[in-house]
């Protein structure tokens, strides 16, 4: 469920230098309405700043704050902390936000519990397919999951285990026994039309969301329970636009990064400095990015069977190719993470996929690893074309959840044999018995015409008469 928070070169993920930088840009909007309650997040800012993202803290009703200049983003991420009013000011409507989202910007939200969630945000997020509690005071409950030492009475604070894979990356980056607090979430439901979005920290099974104010009774209805409720979901647009909705403010507040709680008897360090530098990384985009590099396809003539690792092969790409041909495909992917590029290496399981298409794929096929370089992967296949002539693409659309998506393609014409390309007949095994038959008849017939020539007519008796 996390596994994109933790790439595969996982030691190297987390002993990486603090001096990690967007792929993206480094212009960060805060927007913070109390510049009073900086301070309880000032563990996490510095943590960004030091990231070397430059930081500009504005109230969400400042006269001089908008996210566009001439047209373009003023900025390149925003992170929206909660406040006490539900206005949130003229420039940070629903329609900017998402505007901004179009502009391939991104946007980490944290909600409370403690204020009402804005209008704008609201809004912004039903547009997503992403619905939250209007009313404040809605929380995530569970009464096995829970910190006994600040939640004893009413079991708001969620104590959630990371995998054990991620339990030794998360103690040597910032400490903690590989435990997250989420206090006083707000949940989130995600619809289940929508491919872009997916859920990072679901709420455990004896979860549900409950509103202090409502009467006994009206919990028998809740806003969602058990698995329904997502504690952090995200969005990742088809231009690679990132939002993420984290369900607790106070998760990202410096109170929670080295708290010692107590689960069941157990006291337990919380992890969650961590886990927030995680998540803004990701939303930032410091890590999940892929790159395409060089894409390359070329004939196969015979002159060698292996792939060429290197990318320099003569007449690379050319614009046609004849049916029936056999063709080289190389492209070169490479993954963006913490400040550099390194190799790109799939899940287990997962593929990366070639179509060559038309209107539809005449083939789709798996590439495979060939080579690596310093900072990319080389992945590639040998396939013939199809015995239909006409324009087709080689094409990859490479989509999975939390990796920015892959959709390249490059155009060729695929033409029919040539009138001097066509096999010659006797080079048919097939065709010898009726070439045999040709000349069997051939050689009959001038048989019988040499035979009738030089036949003798037969003499005839013929009476004299007087």
């Amino acid at each position: 469920m996390m596994r994109w928070l933790f790439p595969s070169a996982l030691a190297l993920a987390w002993t990486a230098a603090v001096s990690a930088k967007s792929f993206t840009g480094n212009r960060l909007l805060v927007v913070l309405e109390e510049q009073s309650e900086r301070e309880q997040y000032s563990v996490f800012l510095e943590d960004l700043s030091s990231r070397g993202f430059s930081t500009t803290l504005q109230s969400p009703k400042a006269d001089k704050l908008s996210l566009f200049k001439h047209g373009e983003r003023a900025y390149d991420h925003i992170l929206l902390l909660p406040g006490k009013s539900k206005g949130l000011g003229p420039a940070l409507s629903a329609n900017n936000f998402l505007e901004f989202l179009k502009k391939e910007g991104n946007i980490l939200v944290a909600l409370s519990s403690e204020s009402a969630t804005p209008t704008a945000v609201q809004s912004a997020l039903l547009e997503l397919d992403i619905s939250v509690p209007a009313e404040k005071g809605v929380v995530v409950v569970d009464h096995f999951n829970y910190d006994s030492t600040s939640s004893s009475d009413k079991h708001d604070v969620l104590l959630l285990d990371l995998p054990k894979s991620l339990r030794s990356g998360v103690k040597n980056y910032f400490g903690g026994d590989g435990y997250i607090a989420v206090p006083r979430a707000v949940g989130q439901v995600l619809g289940n039309n929508s491919p872009l979005l997916s859920p990072v920290l679901r709420a455990p099974s004896t979860a549900y969301s409950y509103s202090p104010k409502d009467e006994a009774d009206s919990v028998e209805d809740p806003f969602a329970v058990g698995q329904q409720l997502n504690l952090i979901s995200v969005m990742q647009a088809n231009n690679a636009a990132r939002l993420m909705v984290v369900g607790s403010a106070e998760l990202l507040q410096n109170k929670w990064f080295s708290e010692s709680t107590k689960l069941g008897g157990k006291t337990i360090k919380t992890a969650n400095r961590a886990f927030a530098h995680q998540l803004s990384a990701w939303t930032f985009k410091e890590t999940g990015v892929l790159t395409v590099g060089k894409m390359v396809h070329y004939q196969d003539e015979g002159k060698s069977k292996r792939m060429n690792t290197s990318l320099a092969v003569p007449e690379n790409n050319p614009t046609i190719y004849r049916v029936k041909t056999d063709v080289h495909f190389q492209v070169e992917i490479s993954e963006y993470s913490n400040d550099h590029l390194q190799p790109f290496v799939p899940a287990a399981g997962d593929n990366i996929q070639l179509e060559f298409s038309m209107l539809s794929p005449f083939q789709r096929l798996n590439l495979s690893p060939i080579a690596q370089t310093a900072n990319s992967t080389i992945f590639g296949v040998l396939f013939k074309t199809p015995d239909q002539h006409g324009i087709f693409n080689f094409r990859i659309n490479y989509r999975r959840p939390f990796l920015t998506n892959i959709d390249e393609k490059r155009q060729v014409t695929v033409r029919h044999f040539a009138h001097d390309e066509w096999p010659r007949s006797w080079q048919i095994s097939g065709a010898w018995v009726w070439i045999g038959g040709i000349w069997v008849t051939v050689t009959g017939w001038l048989a019988f015409v040499a035979l009738w020539l030089y036949s003798a007519p037969t003499e005839r008796n013929v009476k004299k008469t007087q």
